[in-house]
């Protein structure tokens, strides 16, 4: 008989059979009132499909491969066998009596698994086993539960990556009190209240966007002057050089750039009846684009193989609307699935030798002369391969007429993506991976406009210490994120971080890029599926802008641009976060500092001021510091609180955060 007179139940896989067999032996007729001290609930009972982990599915009373739980040659009859990593979210009643259970690596993984344990108590940590390896022996976890309303159950890797974590939480149970509530799994993530943060525009004029913007000498312009404030606003432009014209009514510069390679320092002004804005904006003629991070809308994570004209006419009337192009944002970027499909001849103009649209873009040049119109940029993709990743025609054997099509039409922006190249691929090495590339940017340099290139090879061969070399203004640093999986932390801390480390490779003109910004409605790249709200956070979503600004990354939002709600846009939109990610000097932002629970990112600036990002990666609230010695700084410095727009004040040695950081949350500030 356990301990406590406590009636031990059988290991029911449904928790209401357990409850079942409580009252059937409180409520025999004619039986004594029984008092019951103590009533065991087993883990493996709950909801296991809300536990969350890096590989597999949890497993009841076995391992994460069918196996019996075994730890360091003890074997256990029942549990829950996981993997890291791997989360697990439990309410509780307040009156609950203690959690037991006996953890460690399966014996399976022998000794390749590396893991660390820990439980969490209404945001507290009260249990961490330390680094455990295959072979170890069991740790005990025994935890008074009184009063506690929230548990979560982590297991994390130990650093080392998560293969062969295969991870046991055996005999746990819960001592249930009669009369109490039983334990419940709740969804993960944890649901938080929006918290729109950003200030929102005044009515006067604030013109934002890049304080330089690189043209070929002669070649086609167009730039819309960012500015918020109440419209009508009269814009004006001091030292326009000739051959571009300002639309005074919508801010548009249009034209021809200079033939003669400089500097062109221009004075953009705009004025409404609430006051008037200047910022000083320079031209660079010369063979740099992309002198800052683009910024703007890719249609994949929405739309996949259902993009249509329509949508793409739809976005870049939203990015007018919304007020995103106001903050900067610009290209609107058709991606795969706007050509042919396999199977849907002919695939090309047999004069030109070009590629043809299909059905669902029957004015392409139309739709691009549209965005044009609105002081906006276009951009599409293809691929060097016979077939785009998605099954429709590819650039092979026809990339200078394809380029030369996409010039006529007008396009500003090419997606090059490596998709069935690999299999007519020839050669080795660098060599096989850079030849595509260093092809199509040498076509696009023969043509009479600027075509930003974005090289999408997944990171191959190290393409951030070539892609510049061979004509690339922005590469991807790592595969498709809408691809990763986290389990504890969403796949953009992952992703971000892996593309943080190159940091030296990146400045004016040369972009590493971490993928998109999926946030608002977005689908699920797991089956091209239809929009649904993001399942990230509020702290989160402004953790990932954080990170996209603070590595000078390309953002473009890959969302539904017609569902923008008011929390997306205050994301998305605050002109202080933005001009970190746009800031002249054209640093990456670098990790200074990383534990298990934080990391600290720096960024240098052109004024001299350190853009500072500090990152709660725990699943609880902690307060975090920055010691300005470690960021290489010293004495006092001055504080501002970039989402809030807020000065902080004058802080000497170091800067610790008013409040603690919420779960997966970031502080962002600028120091001066």
């Amino acid at each position: 008989m356990p301990r406590n007179n406590a009636i031990s139940l059988p290991c029911f896989h449904d928790v209401w059979g357990a409850v079942l067999l409580v009252l059937v032996v409180l409520c025999i007729p004619g039986s004594a009132a029984v008092v019951i001290d103590d009533v065991l609930v087993s883990l493996s009972s709950l909801d296991l499909t809300k536990m969350k982990q890096g590989w597999g599915r949890p497993q009841i009373d076995q391992s994460i491969t069918s196996k019996p739980l075994t730890i360091g040659g003890q074997v256990f009859e029942h549990g829950v066998g996981s993997h890291a990593d791997s989360v697990f979210s439990i309410q509780l009643d307040g009156q609950a009596g203690r959690f037991t259970a006996t953890v460690g690596v399966d014996d399976g993984a022998g000794a390749r698994g590396s893991l660390v344990f820990q439980v969490y108590l209404d945001g507290s940590l009260s249990f961490d086993s330390g680094v455990m390896h295959g072979g170890d022996p069991a740790k005990r976890i025994d935890l008074d539960l009184s009063g506690v309303t929230h548990m979560m159950l982590l297991v994390t890797s130990a650093g080392d990556g998560i293969d062969y974590d295969h991870a046991n939480w055996a005999a746990a149970n819960f001592h249930i009190s009669a009369g109490s509530n039983l334990p419940v799994a709740l969804d993960y993530p944890p649901r938080e209240s929006p918290m729109i943060i950003t200030p929102k525009p005044g009515p006067v004029p604030a013109i934002n966007g890049p304080r330089l913007f690189g043209v070929r000498p002669g070649h086609p312009f167009v730039y819309r002057i960012p500015c918020t404030g109440t419209r009508p606003i009269v814009f004006a432009v001091d030292g326009l050089p000739d051959g571009l014209v300002l639309d005074p009514a919508t801010g548009v510069l249009n034209g021809t750039a200079p033939a003669t390679a400089g500097e062109y320092d221009l004075t953009l002004g705009a004025t409404n009846e609430h006051g008037a804005a200047e910022r000083s904006f320079t031209l660079v003629v010369g063979e740099t684009l992309a002198l800052t991070p683009p910024m703007g809308w890719n249609s994949w994570y929405i739309h996949y193989d259902r993009v249509t004209e329509q949508d793409i006419r739809e976005a870049a009337n939203a990015m007018i609307d919304s007020g995103m192009a106001d903050f900067g944002y610009m290209y609107v970027n058709v991606d795969d699935c706007w050509m042919k499909q396999q199977g849907d001849e002919p695939y090309r103009d047999t004069a030109t030798g070009a590629v043809l649209c299909n059905a669902k873009f029957p004015d392409i040049a139309g739709m691009v002369d549209s965005i044009h119109a609105l002081g906006l940029r276009a951009g599409i993709y293809t691929s060097p391969g016979p077939w785009t990743c998605a099954g429709y025609v590819g650039a092979y054997e026809h990339e200078a007429a394809d380029a030369r099509q996409f010039a006529e039409w007008g396009f500003d922006f090419l997606k090059y993506d490596w998709c069935s190249y690999e299999n007519v691929a020839t050669g080795d090495g660098t060599a096989r991976l850079q030849r595509p590339y260093r092809q199509i940017s040498e076509i696009l340099r023969t043509l009479d406009r600027d075509v930003v290139l974005n090289l999408c090879q997944y990171g191959r061969g190290a393409v951030w210490e070539w892609g510049a070399e061979v004509g690339g203004q922005s590469w991807r640093t790592t595969g498709d994120l809408g691809l990763q999986q986290g389990a504890l932390l969403p796949a953009f801390y992952s992703i971000g971080l892996r593309n943080a480390r190159h940091h030296e490779c990146a400045g004016p003109g040369r972009w590493n890029d971490p993928d998109y910004l999926m946030l608002g409605w977005v689908g699920s790249a797991q089956n091209m599926g239809e929009g649904t709200p993001t399942d990230l956070t509020p702290n989160e979503q402004y953790s990932y802008m954080s990170l996209w600004s603070l590595m000078a990354a390309p953002l473009f939002l890959s969302g539904d641009m017609t569902k923008l709600d008011a929390f997306t846009l205050n994301v998305l939109c605050n002109a202080e976060v933005i001009a970190i990610n746009q800031d002249a000097l054209g640093k990456q932002g670098r990790v200074m500092i990383e534990d298990d629970d934080h990391f600290i990112m720096v960024k240098e600036m052109e004024d001299g001021s350190v853009a500072v990002g500090l990152f709660n990666t725990s699943e609880g609230e902690q307060p975090l510091t920055v010691r300005w010695g470690d960021i290489g700084l010293s004495g006092s410095c001055t504080v501002r609180d970039v989402w809030r727009q807020e000065d902080l004040g004058t802080y000497a040695d170091s800067f610790s955060t008013p409040k603690p950081i919420r779960r997966h949350g970031v502080m962002l500030i600028r120091v001066s």
